[in-house]
């Protein structure tokens, strides 16, 4: 027979295991086929031998040439003698061991199991014997010639050995099993089998090709360094497990007992958890992404590289060693299918055969099951690691793009949209990691299930083909439909996600204006619009899984359908084999759907970073910088124009020419929007430069107008990264005035910082950010309008310790307002329309007569308003300067001091042991989680009653499953010669009715989940959104953004899309468990002997593995939050950062965080393989233990046709029963997502909104009195009272002005007023009505506050202005007018719908202050007030808007706070505050008429600063 005979009869099914020794012909192909694989091998191994035999020769050659000629000679011989370390691998060691072990099988087969061959040849046989003795030696000598040669990579040619070995000990194995005789197995059968492991080991390392050796060559001048980096190695290496585990550790992830021997004894604590290795770690992969992404640059000689390209790029190695694994795991998966009608005809003819084969049947099934094992948590276990290792990398690179994003991108980008990025999007790109491996098993698993179908029933595979593919190209127009959902839906949530950020940050301007309940319902209009496209994605996958469940019936019915049109005879191993290739076919069209869902979703998604990461970045050429030896310049700026918007026609700034000698003082004045802090953005190269050069010397401080204070304590905030030094540290915060404001709180400086500086009044956020930039210890600071937050006082002791005194040597140029600032300047710049309109010194510019002296004249105007009503009280003295302002006397002391100071004591305590911390760590649950949570998610939609139908319908589906299956197994002959019971139409049709019952099941079962899930998901959604709304704004003090946008984000997500899934797999796999031990049982009931233990020492691994994994997945949720919460304020404070050089520092802490998350993450993911493998392992011991059973038990006693079936189950009993457990403990890992929310759905309220039966007049509150009675505030109850004993009367229709040191309480009284803080003891009355009893919306929406921080949201100025729409355009018109928007506004293309970006951030700080005063203008309140109102604009337009105030609200109540005196010089009353007490209230007259009064020290010292200042300018050049 010749070898084309051959090859066409090894691919007939004639041959199969069932027919062995049926005719003549078999013993010839056995003999021609074992000889043709004889004379293969020898050929294989002639040619190995041959290289190796031509390699040694080459080197011989080389050496002999090189001795004679002398090249030896000239070679470092210091090099070679230096010592060489070695520390071998583990994957050497395995090459080594799999060598050795197989030249000691290849001995054993040539020289003691002589006799053992098929081949009737004796030379071939002799011949392979030796040849593989030989070729085996060779591969010995080589692979201990790696470690002579110091290679770290193993040869090609030991490679290409391995490979081809592996080949060829398949094909044997294969036609040994194939063609073998069972009756008589041999033993080297077995050994052959055996040898199975080692070459597959081989075969893995053949791919790998690295030996991972290290050589560590001693140099003398480099050992001080090496110790060092051995010891980072080490360390790594001992912080790790996973990093020094053994192979044997990390295939069976016993690595892993330590930290659950911890999990399990106590809950776990982030320090237990284990270090990521050094490979897995942020600060390596950032790196390693960095270098991917520059390579791509340079290959594609681009500035904007392709995303795809670098992902792949970097991943692609650890992808290669998933997909080997996972094809691995696909091809073995499908041998039970294989074997099943093999496994039929020896039950059919047991009285032929004997045990021995059906043992070997049985053992070919269960080590194919434990490969498959191995293989799939290999390939599961290195997915998440290479997800992992992605969303590093990505989320570095995101940051790092942040804090690089030019001004003009940050408006493209807001702050919501880069956190979808961060939490959705890279989860999404990680996710596809995932399904990626499906791409490599698709078309193995595809041809292997042809191949078994083409075996078993010949054409009629193609029947089962063509179904198969209609199956598959339903994908193509519904992932189509699914990715534009995906898109939709994406888009909703940055909508939403924008939204909800920017409410977050405003939250106390909602609730001062009374328009969260407005915010509240445009969250809900967003939210509605992605649930829309929610449903319409959920709809679609409901409709997929009802194809693709159903997908295996109909292709069986196709395929028996074609096979009995065709007369292809059906017997029950033939059908019974389909079915479980049908079964496993359901595995690549499930997934299929799948994976392009999750191709869709990640391509969408990576589209979106990748936009982001070509957004444009801030100019890195802007700026020149010049060394301090080569210029007197500090700051040089010749002809500079910068605009932050490219497509404007008018630059923002242009014809800037300034030089700034080092030690120079700047002042920068003008009106508000004129360009001063856009002047600032210039030198620290923020502003898109346009033309011109901009040169700086030296290092530059920033302080920006808006404070930006990072969460953590005071120090840490001035320390800002450099060394704690006490000399320096106390001179900066004397010269900062902080050393009496950490006098008055517990824990001095080391007091935490509520998010923002929540915590903080406005002075002591500007102060602190003061003294970090003095800390600095920078050559240039720049300070924008520093003095506006503050007091006269403390604004003149800044100005004198600070500005003139810590900062006397240094260059520093300072925008301000103040016009009592400008005199002691060495320049003045006056800014206007964006250019310098004036520069000079103070007296200069007044004698030029033509825009300066408008701002000087206001201040005078104003000055003089206080010298008119000093002069009419009496003279008295000036204070002394070293003498403290604001110190206590008896006179104004609160009578109730000392009661209160009992109160204080009893509370220290607790005020100490907290540790002044208002930011407490985040709440996380202890234990299980609580069934009451299971509970609820379940019974939120119509108390559950859908559950029960949706566990009957798949109930339902898995029983029409069972029954059409045992009815093909029982109808259909168990062989060709047994005549069939009922005609196979009929047993088609009944089998058809079956498929589509059960079709129908799943349809009803996949859209009551969507339904119930997705409305589940909206009311815990609603919930949360109304309780977060409602809560107080305590609260937000003290909970960190990132904790709620973290669960309105990522928490959300998992609700909205992988809740209900997880959850009803849970049931379903249960239900499906069930029907396989019902099939099982039918069989052989003694496999409960060992079912029952077996299912006992599960449960048990599953309560071990619990509490440490619980655990794990709450920790990787808390986690989460610091990543978002940390990149949104460094967002915040990009200009700060890159003003301070201090992009590394924080990029370090940003890896650490990554690192922080990835710890808890990663073991958790190898928790999970933990679990599953040993829950694999214990199920292939099952499913042995049934075959074994029913090999041994006597013909006749059970029915081959229900044996099979049985077996047909069986095989996948490994997958389902893990897949319980697995699916339990994933449900109740995503279960903590559902407890997160729930948590935050159960706030402590605010009051009620409106109380009905306490509701106040219409016209209320006519006219306007306020009593405050013993009021007592804390922000928290660990915190020390902030207002104490406050007893005093504001007169209805009287302008009261409010005094005091920065911290004094000023800002917690009007705070009071509006019911932000709830008072602790006391009340406030206004009017005659308690406000503390009436709803808060009703006392919110009649008072009117201009608030100290101005807060603008994305829209339009319209909407800024008016959100609730109850005003006309001309009244918004007349507002703008009043405020001196008017003009701007109009000059704008698209007028009241002009855009306002994020934050309002495209408007200066002053003109959203006057946008402030435009809403209350339009209000008409009878109570306003000012807080801070005018702090950040010029003294002129702070003239105009003091004056519409005094004309707008003369017949109404106003309260002012101010720092400016003339602001509240001409008040009725004025109320001076002190440490939280009230030091004085009377009117301004009666004030000053006493010598000692506060007021009037605070008078005396404004009315006298103008001329101090002077004077100490002329000092600084005496």
């Amino acid at each position: 027979m010749n070898q084309l005979q051959f090859f066409n009869s090894f691919s007939l099914p004639t041959y199969k295991l069932s027919q062995l020794g049926a005719n003549w012909q078999w013993r010839e192909l056995e003999s021609t086929s074992s000889c043709l694989w004889e004379c293969i091998s020898i050929g294989v191994q002639l040619g190995f031998l041959g290289v190796i035999i031509v390699r040694v020769l080459q080197k011989c050659v080389g050496w002999i040439w090189n001795s004679y000629s002398g090249d030896g000679k000239s070679t470092d011989r210091a090099a070679e003698n230096r010592p060489i370390s070695q520390k071998l691998s583990i994957s050497y060691r395995v090459g080594v061991g799999c060598s050795v072990l197989l030249l000691m099988i290849h001995v054993l087969m040539a020289f003691v199991l002589r006799n053992g061959s098929h081949c009737n040849s004796g030379i071939e046989v002799i011949s392979s014997k030796i040849m593989g003795v030989i070729a085996w030696g060779g591969a010995v000598f080589a692979v201990f010639g790696v470690l002579r040669d110091k290679s770290v990579d193993y040869p090609w040619i030991l490679r290409g050995w391995w490979f081809c070995s592996f080949i060829l000990s398949i094909v044997h194995v294969v036609l040994d099993l194939h063609f073998g005789n069972f009756k008589h197995l041999r033993v080297q059968d077995y050994v052959e089998f055996f040898g199975l492991l080692p070459s597959i080991l081989l075969l893995g390392l053949s791919i790998h090709g690295h030996t991972n050796i290290v050589f560590n060559v001693h140099n003398v001048l480099d050992d001080p360094l090496l110790p060092e980096k051995r010891l980072d190695q080490e360390r790594d290496e001992k912080d790790s497990p996973y990093g020094r585990a053994t192979l044997l550790q990390l295939v069976t992830f016993s690595w892993l007992n330590p930290l659950f021997s911890v999990g399990y004894k106590k809950p776990l604590e982030k320090e237990d958890v284990p270090d990521v290795c050094r490979i897995d770690s942020a600060k390596f992969l950032s790196h390693s992404f960095d270098e991917t992404l520059n390579f791509v640059k340079k290959k594609n000689n681009s500035t904007n590289p392709s995303i795809y390209e670098t992902i792949y790029l970097f991943g692609r190695r650890k992808a290669a060693i998933n997909a080997f694994f996972a094809v691995i795991s696909a091809a073995t998966s499908y041998v039970g299918p294989y074997l099943i009608d093999d496994f039929v005809s020896f039950l059919t003819q047991k009285k032929m055969r004997t045990l021995s084969s059906g043992y070997l049947l049985a053992l070919a099934f269960v080590s194919a099951k434990m490969i498959e094992t191995i293989a799939q948590r290999q390939w599961i276990f290195g997915a998440r690691q290479l997800g992992l290792r992605l969303r590093a990398a990505l989320i570095s690179h995101i940051y790092q793009k942040g804090l690089r994003l030019s001004s003009r991108s940050r408006q493209n980008c807001s702050s919501g949209e880069i956190m979808n990025y961060m939490s959705v999007d890279i989860q999404r790109i990680t996710d596809f990691s995932w399904f990626l491996n499906t791409v490599w098993m698709l078309p193995v698993q595809i041809s292997l299930a042809m191949f078994i179908l083409h075996t078993n029933l010949g054409v009629g595979s193609l029947g089962a083909l063509a179904a198969t593919l209609v199956v598959m190209s339903c994908n193509i127009p519904m992932t189509r439909i699914q990715k534009n959902y995906q898109t939709k839906i994406m888009e909703a949530k940055d909508n939403r996600m924008k939204t909800t950020s920017e409410v977050l940050k405003n939250m106390k301007t909602l609730k001062l204006q009374a328009w969260d309940t407005q915010y509240l319902q445009k969250l809900e209009r967003l939210r509605k619009l992605e649930h829309h496209w929610l449903w319409k994605s959920l709809r679609l996958m409901g409709i997929s899984a009802f194809v693709f469940w159903g997908s295996p019936t109909f292709i069986s019915v196709v395929t028996f359908g074609v096979c009995v049109l065709l007369g292809i005879e059906l017997t029950a191993g033939r059908v019974l084999s389909a079915l479980a290739t049908f079964r496993m076919l359901q595995d690549p069209i499930f997934n299929l759907p799948d994976l392009l869902s999750a191709l869709a979703q990640g391509k969408v998604s990576a589209d979106r970073v990748s936009s982001y990461l070509h957004e444009d970045e801030i100019q890195q050429d802007s700026i020149t910088y010049v060394s301090r030896d080569q210029t007197e310049f500090d700051i040089d700026i010749e002809n500079g124009k910068f605009s932050w918007d490219l497509e404007a026609s008018k630059a923002s700034l242009d014809q800037i020419n300034l030089k700034v000698k080092r030690g120079m003082k700047v002042a920068v004045c003008g009106t508000v929007g004129s360009g001063k802090s856009s002047l600032l953005s210039c030198i620290l190269g923020e502003i898109e430069k346009l033309s011109g050069t901009v040169k700086i010397s030296g290092t530059k401080a920033y302080v920006p107008q808006c404070p930006w204070i990072l969460s953590g304590n005071i120090r840490e905030n001035i320390l800002f990264g450099n060394d704690y030094e006490s000399t320096k540290y106390n001179r900066t915060i004397n010269a900062c005035a902080l050393a009496k404001d950490f006098e008055l709180f517990s824990c001095g400086d080391l007091t935490e910082i509520g998010e923002r500086g929540i915590n903080m009044s406005g002075g002591q956020k500007q102060r602190i950010q003061i003294a970090r930039a003095v800390y600095q210890d920078a050559d240039i600071y720049l300070l924008d309008d520093p003095f506006s937050a503050v007091d006269a006082h403390t604004g003149t002791q800044l100005f004198e310790d600070c500005l003139m005194g810590a900062l006397k040597e240094k260059t520093v140029v300072y925008v301000t307002h103040q016009v009592e600032f400008l005199p002691a300047a060495d320049l003045i710049l006056v800014m206007q329309n964006g250019k310098i309109a004036q520069a000079g010194g103070f007296e200069e510019l007044l004698k030029q007569n033509i825009g300066f002296e408008v701002l000087v004249g206001a201040h005078s105007q104003a000055l003089e308003s206080i010298v008119t009503i000093e002069n009419s009280s009496s003279n008295c003295q000036l204070p002394k300067p070293e003498k403290e302002l604001y110190e206590d006397s008896p006179m104004n002391v609160n009578p109730r001091k000392s009661q209160h100071d009992l109160v204080q004591n009893k509370n220290s305590a607790e005020i100490t042991e907290k540790g002044g911390k208002l930011v407490q760590e985040e709440e996380r649950e202890r234990g299980s989680i609580g069934k009451e949570v299971f509970v609820s998610y379940l019974t939120i939609v119509k108390r559950g009653a859908f559950v029960p139908i949706i566990i009957l319908a798949q109930s339902s589906f898995q029983a029409l499953q069972v029954a059409s299956n045992y009815w093909m197994a029982w109808a259909c002959p168990p062989t060709s010669d047994t005549e069939p019971v009922i005609g196979m139409k009929i047993i088609l049709l009944v089998y058809s009715l079956l498929a589509i019952g059960s079709a129908l099941c799943v349809l009803l079962r996949a859209m009551l989940v969507a339904i119930t899930g997705l409305q589940t998901a909206q009311t815990l959604f609603t919930n949360m959104l109304c309780s977060i709304l409602r809560a107080p704004m305590a609260f937000f003090d003290s909970t960190p953004t990132g904790r709620i946008i973290n669960r309105a984000s990522t928490d959300q997500s998992v609700v909205d899309l992988e809740m209900f899934t997880k959850l009803g797999w849970c049931a379903f796999s249960i239900i499906q468990i069930l029907g396989t031990i019902v099939v099982m049982s039918q069989v052989a009931w003694e496999v409960f002997a060992v079912f029952i233990p077996i299912t006992a020492t599960c449960i048990w691994y599953q309560q071990y593995y619990t509490p440490t994994a619980r655990e794990l997945a709450r920790l990787s949720g808390i986690q989460r939050a610091p990543i978002l919460h940390h990149f949104a304020e460094s967002l915040a404070g990009a200009a700060t950062i890159r003003a301070f050089n201090q992009e590394d520092r924080f990029f370090k802490t940003n890896l650490g965080l990554i690192d922080d998350h990835s710890r808890p993450w990663f073991h958790n993911a190898s928790a999970m393989e933990w679990l599953s493998f040993r829950l694999n392992v214990l199920s292939n011991f099952v499913f042995g233990f049934s075959l074994v059973l029913l090999v041994t038990l006597p013909e006749g006693i059970i029915n081959p046709s229900i044996a099979g079936l049985a077996v047909t189950y069986g095989i996948n009993l490994n997958v389902l029963q893990a897949s319980v457990i697995w699916n339990i403990c994933n449900a109740e890992n995503k279960m903590i997502s559902v407890e997160r929310i729930l948590q935050y759905s159960k706030i402590k309220s605010e009051a009620p909104l409106v109380i009905e039966n306490c509701r106040p007049p219409s016209n209320w509150p006519q006219d306007g009195s306020i009593c405050f009675k013993n009021l007592q505030i804390r922000y928290a109850d660990h915190l020390p009272d902030v207002l104490k004993n406050i007893s005093c009367t504001f007169p209805g229709r009287k302008k009261v002005g409010v005094v005091g040191r920065t911290g004094s309480g000023k800002s917690t009284l009007i705070q009071a007023i509006f019911r932000i803080v709830e008072p602790r003891e006391g009340s406030i009355i206004i009017d005659e009505v308690d406000i503390c009893k009436i709803g808060l919306h009703d006392l919110r929406s009649r008072l009117s506050i201009i608030p100290q921080d101005p807060s603008m949201f994305e829209g339009t100025v319209r909407g800024n202005l008016d959100p609730l729409e109850r005003y006309t355009d001309q009244e918004i018109w007349e507002a703008l007018d009043k405020c001196q928007l008017g003009d701007l506004v109009r000059a704008k293309d698209e007028k009241l719908n002009s855009s306002v970006v994020e934050n309002g951030e495209n408007w200066s700080v002053g003109q959203r202050q006057l946008f402030c005063l435009g809403r209350a203008l339009l209000k008409k309140s009878s109570i306003l007030v000012l807080d801070e109102a005018t702090a950040s604009v010029d003294s002129a337009t702070d003239g105009i808007i003091q004056n519409i105030i005094s004309q707008e609200f003369k017949d109404r109540t106003v309260v002012t706070i101010a720092h400016r005196i003339h602001t509240v010089i001409a008040s009725d009353l004025v109320l001076v505050l002190s440490d939280g007490r009230i030091a004085e209230f009377d009117s301004p007259k009666m004030l000053l008429k006493r010598d000692n009064s506060f007021f009037s020290k605070l008078i005396k010292e404004y009315s006298t600063r103008s001329q101090n200042f002077s004077s100490l300018a002329n000092q600084r050049y005496d």
